[in-house]
């Protein structure tokens, strides 16, 4: 059973030491430990202090392409590596590296193929009230939206099985954590959450200039990803929604009508079928969503398939040498 931690890293020659530092060296279970770090476009020596300190694996890119594309430039780093499991931890050592056995110990059990470390968030000292009330309500909405159970969906602190990680498949450029606990949920892949205890912060978080900025993102992120993996019911919604308001305003002419007071309320019932015929459009650019969705749906199974054979050829003459 072949372990490989993979470290997303930008400009982090100051704290990757202490990260690596912390990082285990034996776990029960598992026969190899290896330690990967992405290189993402650093300007600093990132790349020499890995290499200094030991690190197995290097990836780099040439110039900063974002948190999401590391991630996944990282996983299929370590499939083709041969890695059983893969656990994803960040540079700035803000998760304990002695929790990464609490991670991995269902997918050792086979219980799941996801595990997402779950913060003690009210007890997180540098976390400001209002940041705690968003990801409360962050992480809510991801649940809802992959009917998921997942409590903490921001962390980057997780693991994935090989058969997990074989399945991932990240669009968006800003980040993974929240785009592949939908896509998890849709696909039913097994997943579950463990308690970790954090670091104090040390340093501002790279991934967004202020709260708001990060809230803007995350929410188009997750809007994109429901649109993607449920499309029927996203644009269904809707167009009920707007469906019924126009079915609304058509009563409400009616009555008016009947009334006799109908020509002081055109207006309405224009609208009205306005609305009505925007619902019933919108219905339809949700069937064709669907079908693209399960045209997409299958070429992720041809994705994985082909990626399944590359990664196990390679595995295979990783070993036999």
């Amino acid at each position: 059973m072949k372990l490989i931690i993979q470290i997303p890293c930008y400009n982090e020659e100051k704290t990757l030491a202490v990260t690596y530092a912390d990082l285990p060296k034996q776990i029960n279970g598992i026969d190899e430990i290896e330690y990967l770090i992405i290189n993402d476009g650093s300007s600093d020596r990132t790349v020499e202090v890995a290499r200094e300190l030991g690190f197995h694996h290097i990836v780099s890119f040439k110039q900063n392409k974002g948190l999401a594309k590391g991630f996944m430039a990282g996983i299929d780093a370590c499939l083709h590596l041969g890695a059983d499991i893969v656990v994803n931890t960040d540079a700035d050592n803000q998760y304990c590296g002695a929790d990464i056995e609490k991670l991995v110990r269902p997918i050792l059990e086979e219980k799941a193929d996801i595990v997402i470390g779950e913060r003690p968030i009210d007890e997180t000292e540098h976390f400001s009230w209002k940041k705690k009330k968003f990801q409360y309500i962050g992480s809510l909405v991801v649940r809802l939206a992959s009917g998921t159970k997942v409590p903490d969906a921001p962390s980057g602190f997780r693991a994935y099985s090989r058969e997990a990680a074989l399945r991932l498949n990240v669009v968006n450029e800003y980040t993974y954590t929240l785009e592949t606990i939908i896509q998890a949920g849709h696909n039913k892949i097994a997943m579950t959450s463990v308690p970790i205890r954090t670091n104090p912060e040390t340093r501002e978080s790279r991934l967004f200039k202020n709260m708001w900025a990060y809230m803007r993102r995350s929410s188009s992120v997750i809007i994109r990803s429901f649109m993607m993996y449920k499309p029927l019911k996203f644009f269904g919604t809707c167009g009920t929604i707007i469906f019924l308001l126009g079915v609304a305003l058509g009563v409400r002419y009616l009555f008016y009508l009947i009334g006799g007071t109908g020509e002081g309320h055109i207006q309405s019932l224009i609208l009205s079928a306005i609305l009505i015929l925007m619902g019933v459009q919108t219905f339809i650019v949700g069937l064709q969503a669907d079908i693209i969705a399960a045209n997409r749906k299958i070429l992720e199974d041809v994705q994985y398939r082909v990626r399944k054979m590359e990664c196990s050829k390679e595995k295979n003459l990783f070993y036999s040498k």
